[in-house]
């Protein structure tokens, strides 16, 4: 039998960030663009929209469209894609707080709801 020699493969923890370990110069600005983009995409799947219903509803042209789901987003800003997810019947929410002591800067997450809509409570007794 012959033995196979163990090969050294470097590896790099990643900081969390794909865009900063590539060392792309805004990497939170692409991290909220592409998880503002996986949203809308969700919306999109979730509603069962063709790129050309997708793109009337939010009044871009479906070249557009098909970009943003190809996950090519460089030309859209936060804030376009945010205005997006609201034509797609979307709340948009932001919330500014205290960064935790034990991180040195703050930072930026999108965060989303599940699949299913949540339901409120009927206070209409």
């Amino acid at each position: 039998m012959v033995r196979q020699r163990a090969v050294d493969i470097k590896v790099t923890e990643s900081s969390g960030n794909v865009f900063a370990d590539m060392g792309l110069a805004e990497p939170e600005e692409e991290l909220t663009k592409a998880q503002l983009a996986s949203h809308i995409r969700e919306v999109i799947r979730r509603q069962r929209l063709t790129q050309v219903a997708a793109a009337a509803r939010m009044g871009i042209g479906q070249p557009k469209v098909s970009a943003l789901l190809n996950g090519r987003f460089s030309n859209f800003s936060s804030e376009r894609l945010m205005r997006l997810l609201t034509a797609l019947g979307q709340d948009v929410e932001i919330t500014v707080r205290m960064k935790p002591r034990n991180r040195a800067h703050g930072r930026i997450r999108v965060l989303g709801e599940t699949h299913e809509r949540r339901r409120r409570p009927d206070l209409t007794g």
